[in-house]
């Protein structure tokens, strides 16, 4: 019989009749593991993207017309405003989708400022005249905002890489 499992007379290891060894999971079934916790990552990252990318597209004109009631007298098409709208429309949606995935308040607010923090650090080049170019402040606030995204997931791995319903800062439903 195999001697990590005790004699053939039925005698046991600490443990019972199996070793230590046994209960451990194997590098394969860690794998799994490690692969399902990574697509959810990269799902989470990608769903938050469209949502994004969603909240763009669907209030970019109500935010247009927003801003050009509220402030008549600044041309709509203004830098500083186009940048803060863009800001704006991509991160309010992200709020009620996150608490709907089942996300506390706390990771929500990292996210939307994830999100505003470039906007407001591209709106301070233009505003100094650092960078003049706007397709070049929108290109930046997007890149800046999806690394800031992804550094807040990596620093709270558990809150993205499952349901946040089993993370252990899961939010009350």
């Amino acid at each position: 019989m195999d001697d990590r499992r005790g004699s053939a007379t039925g005698s046991t290891g600490p443990v019972g009749p199996y070793s230590l060894q046994d209960a451990a999971p194997s590098s394969r079934a860690r794998r799994s593991v490690g692969a399902k916790l990574t697509r959810t990552f990269v799902k989470h990252y990608i769903e938050m993207v469209v949502v994004m990318l969603a909240g763009m597209a669907l209030l970019a004109v109500p935010a247009r017309r927003t801003t050009d009631a509220l402030w008549s007298q600044v041309d709509g098409n203004d830098p500083t405003l186009m940048l803060a709208r863009m800001g704006a429309t991509m991160t309010l949606p992200m709020i009620p989708w996150m608490r709907w995935r089942g996300h506390r308040w706390q990771p929500t607010l990292e996210m939307a400022a994830a999100m505003v923090l470039p906007a407001l650090g591209v709106i301070a080049l233009s505003e100094t005249q650092t960078i003049t170019t706007v397709w070049l402040l929108m290109t930046l606030e997007h890149i800046v905002m999806l690394a800031a995204m992804f550094a807040v997931m990596i620093a709270r791995p558990e809150e993205y890489s499952g349901t946040p319903a089993q993370s252990p800062t899961a939010a009350p439903r």
